[in-house]
């Protein structure tokens, strides 16, 4: 078949595949099982084939590719608009084949296996701290329950917890005090994973020479710089360090028309993960960034004063992406303000 373009809507065992060829004419409707995929598709030349970038849509962008195609991945936000009627398994098809050969469509770079991996680390981080965190709340409100109410934070739930277990003075009973204990452990144990998982962290970072010159950027650490190149790779598939910020969803939200520009709250898009990350960075190094009496600093220090610490600490997550983008397409070194402007002057 004279297949030119080829889209699939991927599945768990069972895909639907839609061809066309150089004119646009439906050349190929077919079903095939997870096992017939790749045979089949080996049997066609050459070709554009797209894909949502979905659960395992890293995966068959990979193997596709071995075989000599062109793979593209696209978010289906960017698909649905080109299904037509009814959702189903072929419509599905059919819009992601129209979708992949649009001048203008957004395209999602394929991962690697490494990228994939610190992906991996990243997610069961979030996991374990998700689990310690309903099991730090659980404690809590069961003492509550009897009358003990302790102070934010965890640090203070493990230090009074040991001694509210062994003080006999407390009114509880035996059966309560021994699953306190069991509960403890439990905490005791996540403790330990994470810190495990910390170390885990650190060992990628540091054989990462991406990671550590990102690192240098004012509120970016081994957390950030990891993800961030776990996510976006070299950065190229962004033009400008906007559209990686926009793709992070910290630029501003626009609802504009007839001339009239209005400006909202951030869009909140793309990878809630990672933008949770670079705002928390910001968070803490707006605590002694606005220490400082350089030009950077005082603007910072202003703007915190004027809207508060939650857009400041947004605005410098902004002003971060833009510059971890250019670190990462250009491949250079963090050079921060004063410093270029003195490299100037001296190149002047």
């Amino acid at each position: 078949m004279d297949v030119a373009t080829v889209g699939i809507d991927l599945a768990k065992s069972i895909f639907r595949l839609h061809g066309v060829d150089a004119r646009g004419v439906v050349v190929l409707r077919r079903q095939v099982t997870r096992k017939q995929l790749l045979p089949f598709m080996a049997r066609l030349s050459p070709c554009l084939i797209g894909m949502e970038a979905c659960a395992g849509g890293h995966y068959w962008a990979r193997e596709l590719s071995k075989l000599g195609h062109t793979v593209k991945l696209m978010s289906p936000h960017f698909v649905a608009p080109y299904r037509k009627s009814q959702k189903n398994d072929g419509n599905d098809a059919e819009a992601v084949c129209e979708a992949v050969g649009r001048p203008s469509m957004r395209f999602v770079p394929p991962k690697t296996t490494a990228q994939q991996d610190v992906q991996a680390l990243h997610r069961i981080r979030a996991q374990l701290i998700k689990w310690r965190t309903g099991l730090a709340n659980e404690i809590r409100g069961l003492l509550g329950e009897y009358g003990i109410v302790l102070r934010k934070g965890m640090a203070p739930l493990r230090r009074v917890l040991a001694s509210i277990i062994e003080d006999e003075r407390e009114l509880l009973s035996p059966f309560f005090r021994e699953m306190l204990r069991e509960m403890r452990e439990r905490l005791r144990f996540l403790d330990t994973r994470l810190q495990e998982y910390d170390r885990r962290v650190e060992c990628v970072f540091s054989k990462d020479e991406r990671c550590r010159r990102l690192a240098q950027v004012e509120g970016v650490g081994a957390l950030v710089a990891t993800a961030l190149v776990a996510a976006v790779g070299n950065a190229r598939e962004f033009r400008t360090g906007r559209e990686l910020s926009a793709w992070l969803g910290l630029v501003p939200r626009q609802h504009s028309t007839g001339g009239r520009t209005v400006l909202l709250g951030i869009t909140k898009r793309g990878d809630r993960y990672l933008r949770m990350l670079l705002i928390h960075g910001a968070r803490a190094a707006l605590r002694w960034v606005e220490r400082r009496r350089d030009a950077p600093g005082v603007a910072l220090t202003r703007l915190k004063t004027r809207r508060g610490p939650n857009v400041a600490a947004v605005a410098l997550a902004n002003r971060n992406a833009r510059v971890l983008w250019a670190l990462l397409a250009r491949g250079e070194d963090y050079r921060p303000r004063g410093r270029r402007r003195l490299e100037c002057v001296q190149a002047s």
